[in-house]
């Protein structure tokens, strides 16, 4: 969502840091997880950090993340190379633990960071919408599923790539789709590899 940012970016990083508008309802501190540069070439759009990520204060710095590099062909440095790769999840803390899994990404974030944050992303030539939060705000999808949302890649493609969330509980879903990582993944790591070329040389 396009908005006129009037913060630099260093103030409005230092803000998002300090943030602790979900801090009542969170059973521990807020530790909001964010990359960003102005300089960014890659947008990742996600959902929350997991506990992991929350006590590291690295995003995608688990399994998900493993997995995740590995479908865009990009070792850790790449990755956490600020100038090529945003990391701008749905919500930027940890929302805790339900009976299914790490709860949905808390209400508050979004509306008071993300559209002034996306502004100053101007260079951004690729975004990963993963994830249904992440694509109801991104892709304006109010129906429908995240297979359907997906299945539907090449609507938006090479801008932008709906994608499944890479985390091990997601295991089924890959197994029930496999042509995510036959047919897509290959076309998205050679869309990554260029644009990764000009940022650090890969």
């Amino acid at each position: 969502m396009p908005a006129r940012h009037v913060r630099s970016l260093p103030t409005l990083l230092a803000r998002v840091r300090a943030c602790s508008l979900c801090a009542g309802a969170l059973a521990h501190s807020p530790r909001p997880v964010v990359q960003v540069d102005g300089r960014a070439r890659i947008l990742i759009a996600g959902q929350a950090p997991g506990r992991r990520v929350h006590e590291s204060g690295v995003p995608f710095d688990d399994p998900s993340g493993d997995r995740l590099r590995d479908w865009l062909g990009l070792d850790r440095d790449a990755f956490y190379d600020p100038r090529l790769v945003a990391i701008v999840p749905m919500g930027f803390c940890y929302p805790g633990t339900g009976r299914s899994g790490d709860l949905p990404p808390r209400a508050e974030c979004a509306p008071a960071w993300r559209a002034e944050l996306l502004a100053h992303l101007s260079a951004v030539q690729l975004t990963l919408v993963i994830g249904q939060y992440a694509q109801r705000w991104h892709l304006g999808v109010d129906a429908g599923s995240v297979t359907e949302v997906v299945a539907g890649w090449r609507l938006r493609w090479p801008a932008v790539l709906p994608m499944p969330h890479p985390s091990p509980r997601n295991r089924a879903w890959l197994a029930a789709n496999p042509w995510f990582e036959a047919d897509v993944v290959p076309l998205l790591r050679q869309r990554v590899r260029a644009i990764a070329r000009a940022v650090v040389g890969a």
